[in-house]
Order: C-alpha cells, then structure tokens, then sequence
C-alpha cells in the first residue's frame, strides 16, 4: 500500500513537474527521470502507477499546442512497432518480482545518460543517417517496452527520429502524439496487473495541478531556450538515481 504522507508527497511533487516539464517541451526523454525518483521511496509498480495517470493528462494537455505539428509517417510507424514491446512489457511484469524492476529502471536510467553522451559525441551513426521503416519498428518495439517498465520509452523513439532530420518542434510534436497512443496502450494491461489502486489515484489526483503546470512550463520553454542546461541537470538526477536504484536492486 502506498503510504499518503507528506515524504511522499515532497518528493513526488517536484518530480512530477519535472515530468511536466520535460513531455511539454523538451521530448519525453528525460520524462522518465520521475518513476526513477519515485521508485526511490515506493515499490517500483506503485511509482510505475502513480506516474501514468499523470503522464496521459501531460499528454493530453501537449497535443493542443503541437497539434498536426507532428511527422505523421514517423509517428506511425513507431506506434505500430511499439505494440509488441508493450506486451513483452506486461509478460515480464507478471514473471519478475520488484528487484528486477528496480534493477532495469536503474539501468535503464544510466543507458540514457550514456546513450545523451554518445549522441553529444557522434558516436550513434543511426543518429546521422535515416533509419529505414523497419529501423524505426524494431526502435518502437524497443520504445513500447521500456516504456512500459520505466517509462523510459524516449531515447529509442528519439534515436528514430533524429535520424529522420526532423526539426526541433516536429521532433517533439511526433514525440506527443507517440507517447500518447502508447501510455494509452499501457492503461489497460497496468489495469488487469493490480498497477493501479485507489492509493495511486488518490496521490495522481493531488499532483495533477503539479503535472498541468510542469506542461505549461515546458511547451512555453520549448520556444524560448535551448535544452542543454535542462538535459546536464536530467544526467546528473539520472545516474545518481540510477546507481541508487541498481544498488538497492541488488543486495
């Protein structure tokens, strides 16, 4: 059961800003970097729980501002590749108990710190050049299944779409519409598995002001500065939260 404190509280709020934030204006890369926080404090399907309420209303609250912004081809077929990486998701999510998912956050949370670094460096080809539609199936794939146990779908939709050449504002647009089909698709099978519990409700309806500001902040952001100082803070949360869960996970 997850304890309603003000602990809790404390630290599921500024995460869920940041959360806001980073989906209304920055990809939904680093959005993931608030289950990784919350998975510090709560067992990590009560932060996984808590967390996609919150990001659908984002989602929602984005769409309008990026509306037919996006790359529809893109989109498509990172949606349909996804699909299967959902439901490779809810299997393992059956089969694997909380150390295992506090292990893979972990990881998952450093993989996208060192995956940021090797882009800064040009060391990701797949990032110079267009990925064929298969290439962007298998990364939607990979997107639908990191995102359903981290929520963590963004760097491999993002390494697609780079390599697409896409702008700055369709690259996010196309990230919006993604990320909404596939938190959608999450909803039912988080549903079924006991994700969801009147505790994370009664927490996400709390933080849903929180969430509607953070994606305010962030679609107006997006227009007026760079996104390097908010991505050097996104590593530094990420493999400090990252380690710590890796660590927990393990002994």
């Amino acid at each position: 059961m997850v304890q309603l404190d003000l602990t809790t509280l404390a630290i599921a709020a500024p995460a869920v800003l940041f959360a806001g934030i980073s989906k209304g204006g920055f990809g939904s890369g680093a959005a993931f970097a608030s289950a990784a926080i919350l998975a510090l404090v709560l067992e990590p399907g009560q932060a996984l729980g808590i967390m996609l309420p919150l990001l659908m209303l984002v989602d929602v609250a984005a769409l309008k501002p990026y509306w037919k912004r996006w790359s529809w081809p893109d989109a498509r077929v990172l949606i349909l590749g996804s699909l299967p990486g959902v439901a490779l998701g809810a299997w393992l999510y059956q089969v694997a108990d909380a150390d295992v998912f506090r292990v893979l956050i972990g990881a998952i949370s450093l993989g996208f710190v060192m995956w940021q670094i090797s882009l800064k460096a040009g060391m990701i080809p797949a990032a110079r050049r267009a990925m064929p539609p298969w290439g962007g199936a298998l990364a939607g794939c990979v997107a639908g299944f990191t995102s359903f146990v981290s929520h963590a779908g963004g760097p491999p939709a993002a390494v697609y779409l780079l390599s697409r050449g896409l702008g700055k504002t369709p690259f996010q647009a196309t990230t919006v519409i993604v990320f909404w089909v596939i938190n959608i698709a999450k909803f039912v099978p988080y549903a079924f598995l006991g994700i969801f519990t009147i505790e994370t409700f009664t927490i996400d309806l709390i933080l849903a002001p929180v969430a509607l500001i953070g994606a305010w902040i962030g679609v107006k952001l997006h227009f007026k500065i760079p996104e390097t100082a908010f991505f050097a803070l996104t590593y530094v949360m990420l493999t400090v939260t990252g380690a710590k869960l890796i660590w927990d996970g393990l002994s």
